[in-house]
């Protein structure tokens, strides 16, 4: 299989060095500066590494560079890759790209009839965030028996910071500024709803060596789960993750323009603000320094249960009634309500098992357990005939002295 990679920078590069290693295939790597080839792709360039210059612009030029291939992977910035689907499907490739911009992948969701049609997949999204993030939220989501809230956290940061962005470009300068421009979408209610990027500022701690970082919206992260979730998933939202103080500086970058796409008059000539912003801090943004991936997945508490392993605790208020006399009682489940039995006499602090009703397992095999203990709530109102009748009847009861 011949797979074509368009864009040799970061990305580009370790998609091609991910088919390189895991492959018998040939790829091909396109880009307008090949020359940049990474060092650890040197091994293969000869063998089954080949590099072309090319420009993605260029329609014609795109259609002969793909002729000959089966696949093609694209890690250039999110503007081109509709354009680029559709040439894939025309010539019955299959087509990837890295994603991000929800006005493109509409684009790309139309190409569906003509995909379908030629025998071919069109596979958008398929970065970190979107992409791997969604996979692994998808995943988290599925062990569960209902979700309430997603919120996805994601960040590339440098291991060591620099002023004033404390920021190191690890992928397309181009698609971070369209996440800090575009709005984004999340579920609200259980509803899709757009909210402001770069709005709803939160401190978030993690473990060092990250410690105190800010989070905030951008666009793209979440795909097209908002849609797929509605109406079953109340909360939905993606937040990136940047060292503190990052905001405070890009929020009036944005609003003073230098981040437009159009062009404005520049001494008789024609320019994007954005295009200019780029060229200046991609030098200075730009580092081969950082080595490592730091992934931390958390657990949020519930309302409800705590969670044991497979197992899980919950606590369930009755009332003096019930503890004294006995009852069937409702306990909400996370699958649904069943019935607990509570015999006469039963104790605040006694504990009954459910079996099966704790989260599912891992690598499969029975549901854990739910523990649930009893918390016995006395009335605190007691009317002067309440309290004499009280007084009756524990006359009547023969109850040792629980302290003796």
């Amino acid at each position: 299989m011949r797979f074509l990679v368009l864009g040799s920078g970061l990305q580009g590069s370790a998609c091609a060095f991910d088919l390189l290693s895991t492959t018998d295939g040939a790829v091909t790597m396109a880009d307008q500066t090949p020359e940049r080839l990474a060092p650890f792709l040197a091994p293969y360039l000869g063998k089954r590494l080949a590099v072309l210059k090319v420009n993605a612009t260029d329609q014609r030029n795109m259609r002969d560079v793909m002729r000959g291939h089966d696949a093609v992977l694209s890690a250039v910035p999110y503007y081109l890759n509709a354009t680029l689907a559709a040439l894939a499907v025309d010539l019955g490739l299959h087509f990837a790209d890295l994603g991000g911009n929800q006005a493109v992948l509409e684009r790309q969701q139309a190409l569906d009839p003509a995909a379908r049609k030629r025998g071919v997949a069109v596979v958008p999204d398929c970065g970190l965030a979107p992409g791997l993030v969604n996979i692994v939220a998808l995943e988290a989501m599925r062990r569960l028996e209902r979700c309430e809230s997603l919120k996805l956290y994601v960040g590339g940061l440098p291991q060591h910071p620099e002023p004033p962005l404390n920021y190191t470009i690890v992928y397309s300068p181009e698609g971070v500024l369209d996440y800090y421009t575009t709005p984004s979408w999340v579920l609200r209610h259980g509803q899709p709803a757009q909210v402001d990027a770069l709005s709803e500022l939160e401190s978030v701690d993690f473990p060092a060596p990250l410690g105190h970082l800010e989070a905030f919206h951008t666009a793209g992260g979440v795909s097209l789960m908002p849609w797929e979730f509605a109406g079953k998933v109340d909360t939905m939202e993606y937040k990136t993750l940047r060292y503190p103080g990052h905001v405070a500086l890009m929020r009036p970058i944005r609003e003073l323009g230098l981040l437009g796409t159009e062009p404005i008059d520049v001494g008789g000539s024609r320019v994007r603000p954005r295009d200019v912003f780029v060229a200046a801090v991609d030098p200075k943004l730009t580092s081969s320094d950082g080595r490592d991936l730091i992934v931390v997945i958390r657990i949020k508490p519930h309302r409800v249960f705590t969670r044991r392993g497979a197992d899980l605790e919950r606590e369930l208020p009755v009332t003096l009634r019930e503890a004294l006399l006995g009852a069937e009682v409702p306990v909400a489940t996370l699958k649904g309500r069943v019935l607990l039995t509570l015999p006469a006499g039963t104790q605040n602090g006694k504990t009954f098992r459910l079996t099966g009703q704790g989260m599912p397992r891992l690598k499969g095999g029975s549901a854990g357990d739910l523990y649930v203990r009893v918390k016995v709530v006395l009335p605190t109102h007691l009317s002067d005939e309440a309290r004499t009748a009280a007084g009756a009847f524990l006359d009547l009861v023969d109850q040792p002295d629980p302290r003796a």
